[in-house]
């Protein structure tokens, strides 16, 4: 049964902290919906209403181009462990860039990644649990390094070149304003 809160408690922010993916959704005014995984240790829970992850360079940046047009954005949390629980946070995301004047006070709260692109914050308006008794059990092995090795590899430089290449606009056409505003 479906449970609803107003707040992250600090029973869900424990949840949240034993998890190792989390998805991220976001969809433009028209186009595709964006449904992402995300792993590493990115994700910070900044206060019972306010969430964060540092974004990785990816093939596509379509979650920075979907809030600048529509800033509707829930994350889910799963668990695949013997205690069953599925967790959607809900509320309305923006991108803050290394360019930007909060950059400094989010980041602090992360590690330091390699091809490490911008931050994305979620104020939260409302909290749901359902069971997820439909959920398979799946053991974690540990976090994959390919991510990390190509932006090693990469380098400054070249992750640079990699945005301008794929990550200025969304696959449906939409500005990222990874490079500008």
């Amino acid at each position: 049964m479906a449970k609803f809160y107003a707040e992250i408690t600090e029973e869900l922010q424990k949840f949240i902290q034993e998890q190792k993916i989390f998805f991220t959704a976001t969809a433009p005014k028209s186009g595709r919906i964006n449904l992402s995984p995300k792993g590493i240790d990115t994700f910070r829970c900044i206060d019972r209403q306010t969430v964060a992850y540092l974004d990785l360079t990816g093939s596509g940046n379509e979650t920075s181009a979907h809030l600048n047009e529509e800033d509707r954005m829930t994350m889910m949390f799963c668990s695949f462990s013997e205690n069953p629980l599925i967790l959607r946070l809900y509320g309305h995301g923006r991108v803050i860039r290394p360019r930007d004047g909060e950059w400094e006070t989010f980041y602090s709260l992360f590690n330091s990644l390699p091809g490490e692109r911008q931050i994305v914050v979620l104020k939260v308006d409302s909290v749901q649990t359902s069971c997820g008794f439909g959920v398979p059990l799946y053991e974690f092995q540990g976090e994959r390094s390919t991510l990390i090795e190509w932006a090693k590899k990469k380098g400054e430089q070249g992750i640079q070149a990699y945005w301008k290449a794929k990550n200025v606009k969304s696959i449906d056409g939409l500005p990222t304003k990874i490079l500008s505003d």
